[in-house]
C-alpha cells in the first residue's frame, strides 16, 4: 500500500488515536503505568503517520520522540518486573 491508499483511512486512524488517547489518560489516572504506555505508543505512531502524510514536521518529530520514550518506558518496566 502507498501513502495515497492509506490516506483514505486517515480520519478513521485519527478517531482510533483519539480513543487510544482517552484510554491512556484513564490508565494514567488509575495508575496503570504499563497500560498507559502500551496505549500511548500506538497513539504516537498514528500521529507520526499522519504527520508524514501531511508533511507536518513538528507533529512528526515530536511523536517520534514520544514513541522512543514509550519504548524505553515499556522496556524498562519489563526489565524491572522480571
Amino acid at each position: 500500500m502507498t501513502y495515497a491508499n492509506l490516506a483514505r483511512y486517515e480520519q478513521h486512524l485519527k478517531w482510533l488515536a483519539f480513543t487510544l488517547g482517552l484510554c491512556s489518560t484513564i490508565s494514567i489516572v488509575q495508575n496503570w503505568q504499563l497500560a498507559a504506555m502500551l496505549l500511548g505508543l500506538p497513539f504516537c505512531l498514528i500521529w507520526v503517520y499522519c504527520g508524514w502524510l501531511r508533511a507536518e514536521p513538528q507533529l512528526k518529530y515530536i511523536n517520534i520522540v514520544f514513541s522512543a520514550l514509550y519504548l524505553y518506558g515499556i522496556a524498562r518496566y519489563l526489565v524491572l518486573a522480571a
